[in-house]
């Protein structure tokens, strides 16, 4: 029998190293149709899964209370599996250089603990030729075993979009490589199990890599354009928004809008693929200009913040002001790379200190990336200015009145709300009198 057959018929184990965002949801799914180990090195995180706590919210707590994944930080317990998935992060340093630590990491604890006969699959996002060139040889090191004879690779590019409850695992299309024709048919077939929508058989690692680091390197110039044309028609007194549903009655506009673009996929990938690209030579100029015109958005917005607490006569120093959201995208409370941070930072050059509220972000998570302490939604009162920063579904189910308790009782004209994503209908809110800002 192959590996396939021994896995479905829960002879053999698959494993997955790194139980976060993407991680969590492949062990789910999985557990489903054969026996599944999931480990991560975060004991916190191993202890609230065992309890069916789903501190990601991707797959809410009962699919974790009903799930039978075997959760565990003890990593000598990966000899049991010969199909290993490594969905472990890949962020960026502070000079936009991708940092591969947690991947090379992972290799060598797995390494550790492989057994012949065993393939090894990773998700990370990764520049082309990482998986073959930088992880084989940290396998082949920590293992002693050599690669094509006694284990096997391929790549499979994760494209969850967390928080997203409509395109999930099951319903997206998964690309998967491998170094041979035997082992993308037995990735083809595991993966098969799990995702409805079918697999792409990638001709080879490095293309489905390329194809991964691509596709959010395409996102991002788009969101850039969009970004880049809500500054020009702000400078005309143009609304963005207007003009882009004019645009978009025509049948092939793309549909994107203006917003902070951060997360651990748009706002890093670019980055992999550029720095992959000056190693052989060819500095971007397209895909960095794109870059540039995201990573400077935060600070647009606390400049108009500042530019209409002055327009209303608010002295900025003893302005009082309120971010709603910091998560890096709506309905998701991971805040890794989150680009309203930057609005933070950006007012507190002008010496305002924000005060920064939201919902569903991991609070701990906020204290220990930015040495942020979120405050509670109640406590939003007696503000000069709102940023609603994130449309999450908790602030898209109020109306003006709600945000307006949230000011000093002073008159409407003297109330700044900066609406990033322009969740309010304009016409409504001006009508109150609000000094009133969108992208």
């Amino acid at each position: 029998m192959s590996l396939y057959d021994y896995i479905v018929k829960r002879q053999e184990k698959i494993a997955i190293i790194g139980l976060g965002y993407v991680g969590m949801p492949i062990a789910i799914a999985f557990s489903k149709h054969a026996d599944v180990i999931g480990f991560d090195l975060n004991q916190a995180k191993i202890e609230q899964y065992k309890k069916g706590i789903d501190p990601t919210n991707e797959v809410g707590d009962d699919a974790v209370s009903a799930c039978t994944v075997y959760f565990t930080v003890d990593e000598s317990k990966l000899r049991e599996a010969r199909f290993h998935i490594v969905a472990v992060p890949t962020p960026i340093n502070l000079d936009h250089t991708p940092d591969l630590s947690c991947v090379k990491d992972a290799s060598r604890l797995l390494g550790r603990n492989l057994i012949e006969g065993s393939i090894v699959v990773y998700e990370s996002t990764v520049y082309p030729g990482v998986t073959e060139e930088v992880c084989v040889p940290i396998l082949e090191q920590e293992s002693g075993l050599k690669c094509g004879r006694d284990f096997k690779i391929g790549y499979s590019p994760e494209r969850i979009n967390p928080g997203d409850q409509k395109y999930r695992l099951e319903n997206i299309v998964k690309v998967v490589a491998g170094m041979d024709e035997e082992t993308l048919d037995t990735i083809a077939r595991v993966y098969e199990l799990v995702v409805e929508a079918g697999v792409y058989r990638a001709e080879s690692i490095k293309v489905a890599e390329a194809a991964k680091v691509i596709e959010n390197s395409q996102r991002d110039i788009n969101i850039a354009f969009m970004n880049e044309l809500s500054i020009i028609f702000n400078k005309m007194g143009i609304d963005t928004k207007a003009v882009l549903t004019a645009a978009g009655t025509k049948w092939n506009f793309l549909n994107f809008s203006p917003g902070l673009v951060g997360g651990h996929c748009i706002g890093v990938d670019p980055y992999y693929l550029t720095h992959k690209a000056e190693l052989l030579g060819y500095h971007s100029q397209i895909i960095l200009s794109g870059r540039r015109v995201n990573d400077h958005m935060g600070n647009y917005v606390a400049e108009h913040v500042v530019k209409k607490l002055i327009s209303v006569d608010v002295p900025i120093k003893q302005a009082r002001v309120a971010i709603l959201g910091l998560t890096f995208k709506e309905n998701c409370p991971d805040t890794r790379n989150s680009k309203v941070i930057d609005i933070v930072h950006e007012l507190n050059e002008y010496g305002i200190t924000a005060a920064v509220a939201d919902p569903i972000a991991d609070k701990e998570e906020a204290w220990q990336v930015y040495r942020l302490r979120l405050e509670d939604l109640a406590a939003i009162k007696e503000m000069d200015a709102l940023v609603i920063a994130v449309p999450h579904k908790e602030f898209l189910d109020m109306d003006i009145s709600d945000f307006d308790k949230m000011f000093k009782e002073v008159e409407n004209k003297k109330k700044v709300l900066i609406d990033v994503k322009g969740i309010l209908p304009r016409e409504q809110v001006e009508a109150q009198e609000y000094v009133y800002w969108r992208l």
